[in-house]
């Protein structure tokens, strides 16, 4: 009986050693290939959300100023027509 006890505790701690290098490998797969989608959106100039919704709200401010430099303009000249 001893033998056999003996036998399940070097199979129990092969399996343990076995899982453990399981998650080790698992740890460093996620590891590679996190680096690897890091650097490919960096190589892709992808810019954050807060930096596009400066750059819109940027654009609508320059284009509500336009319409008002515009329609003013329109107003200038129709007073030199006139």
């Amino acid at each position: 009986m001893q033998t056999r006890n003996r036998f399940f505790d070097d199979m129990s701690q092969l399996m343990t050693n076995a899982m453990g290098v399981a998650q080790g490998a698992r740890e460093e797969a996620e590891t590679a290939m996190k680096s690897m989608v890091d650097r490919w959106l960096a190589d892709r100039d992808f810019v954050t959300r807060e930096e596009f919704d400066a750059v819109r709200a940027m654009a609508q401010k320059a284009r509500e100023e336009n319409e008002a430099l515009k329609a003013r303009l329109d107003a200038l000249e129709g007073d030199k027509t006139g």
